[in-house]
């Protein structure tokens, strides 16, 4: 009887024994999920499809590439028109449905022509600024002359209809008009919005940039450069400065 238990014991440990290097054997053959991953991940977190949790959700602009709103070309590297050059008059449908010029107004001292659009967070804090500087020039013979350049059927934000609907919710004072065939604004060299070119009565252009110094606050503003190029004009003079870099949401040219 008592061989008969050593017996067993032994049988028992020997058994034991081959599980468990069997154990480890399988263990170096597939090693576990958590190892695996730990040596060389399969899908990397920062791989395609996989953006990192950090990144995922990240607002504004991504970093690397150059997102100014301020204007970085000059006047020759843009190739529109120069300070002293004289604009050619234009044909464009207003969003009234008329088609509008520059002789459609009569004894104009000037023009506030400004390419702008429905969109641009920048065009949409100039809107209440726009409308004051045609009320307040407008009589004074200095209408401003709205421009979309980005009109597009294909954009539901800049189609001639959000036009309409633009114009009407703002109740602008002045024309609104469509660039459809997109050669107004490169001829007058426009690359933002909004984009100011202020014309005297001969349609020489006097003055080219932004309306003043502080797109986010009105109430900030210390220099009005369209108000002091007109006030310059009004007494015989040259406007000084007559070119400011635009700030704005680059033309999108469709």
């Amino acid at each position: 009887m008592k061989k008969v238990s050593i017996l067993l014991a032994g049988l028992v440990l020997a058994a034991g024994t081959l599980i468990s290097c069997k154990n480890k054997s399988e263990t170096k053959e597939h090693p576990t999920t958590a190892e695996h991953h730990e040596g060389r991940p399969e899908h990397p977190k920062d791989g395609p499809g996989h953006p990192p949790k950090d990144h995922g959700d990240r607002k504004g602009p991504p970093p690397g590439g150059n997102h100014s709103p301020v204007q970085t070309k000059s006047l020759e590297e843009i190739g529109g028109y120069k300070i002293g050059d004289v604009a050619t008059d234009f044909d464009l449908k207003n969003v009234d449905g008329t088609q509008f010029s520059l002789s459609s107004i009569k004894d104009a001292k000037g023009y506030i022509v400004v390419f702008t659009c429905n969109g641009c967070p920048f065009s949409k804090m100039y809107e209440d600024r726009l409308i004051s500087l045609h009320n307040t020039y407008a009589p004074k013979g200095y209408s401003v002359i709205a421009i979309n350049p980005n009109v597009s059927p294909d954009n539901a934000t800049e189609s001639f209809e959000a036009m309409q609907k633009r114009a009407e919710e703002k109740a602008f004072p002045f024309v609104y008009l469509a660039d459809e065939k997109h050669d107004i604004f490169p001829q007058y060299g426009a690359v933002r919005t909004p984009h100011v070119f202020l014309l005297d009565a001969a349609r020489q252009v006097q003055y080219i940039g932004t309306i003043d110094d502080n797109a986010k606050s009105a109430e900030d503003v210390k220099v009005k450069y369209v108000e002091d190029a007109i006030e310059a004009l009004e007494h015989g003079k040259k406007p000084d400065p007559n070119f400011t870099k635009a700030i704005g949401c680059p033309v999108k040219r469709s």
